[in-house]
């Protein structure tokens, strides 16, 4: 197998859409050698921990609402072209990631990160959810066919929030300064959401690699 990492945030909307189009590049190329797993980038680390107001934070980032507008309609437009609808709109906070993150991390531990992933940015892009919440996380824990009880005990201490943070610290340290960021093989960075047929040339180069050195 051949090791995928994906760094990224949860309300990353580009995060989500290179997402779906890796997602379907597998699907297509059902003898992959990829094998997946999603590390933590806080696009917004300082954010207070309940989170803050949505609009006001696109305005203070964008400078302005028009700008906000200009932007997320451009994101719209590009999800829906591939077949990607959310409901921008319905999300009316902007939370701390850190225990999305967590969730994310604990998901490994049962090789169920793919899932938790898909399940929270579902939660935030389509359903307006604030995943910030921890009975909103356990929910989503639960969904994927973990112990909620277990993550919202968990999500009440400050377990793996350290090792969190560094790692983010870590990436950023290697230079990775947005997301997504998929790096494979432990060499070869592919920034951005890449196009499902980019994807399909990668995976058959590296089956052809693989082939070559076997």
């Amino acid at each position: 197998m051949v090791k995928v990492d994906i760094i990224s945030d949860p309300i990353c909307p580009w995060c989500y859409i290179g997402k779906t189009q890796l997602d379907r590049a597998l699907e297509a190329e059902p003898d992959h050698p990829f094998e997946i797993e999603w590390h933590p980038f806080q696009l917004n680390p300082d954010m207070p921990a309940d989170g803050m107001d949505r609009r006001a934070y696109l305005e203070g980032k964008f400078g302005g609402k028009a700008r906000a507008v200009e932007v997320y309609g451009r994101i719209d437009e590009h999800a829906k072209s591939i077949g990607l609808n959310l409901d921008l709109g319905g999300i009316k906070r902007t939370p701390n990631t850190i225990n999305a993150h967590r969730l994310i991390h604990w998901a490994g531990i049962e090789q169920r990160q793919s899932f938790v992933a898909d399940a929270l940015f579902r939660a935030y892009f389509k359903e307006g959810r604030d995943i910030g919440d921890s009975e909103v996380l356990a929910d989503i824990a639960d969904s994927c066919d973990m112990d909620a009880g277990l993550v919202q005990r968990l999500l009440a201490t400050d377990e793996d929030v350290a090792g969190i943070r560094e790692k983010d610290a870590s990436f950023r340290k290697m230079g990775v300064n947005s997301v997504p960021t998929f790096i494979i093989a432990g060499k070869h960075a592919v920034p951005g959401a890449q196009p499902v047929d980019v994807w399909r040339n990668v995976i058959n180069d590296v089956k052809a690699q693989l082939a070559e050195n076997a």
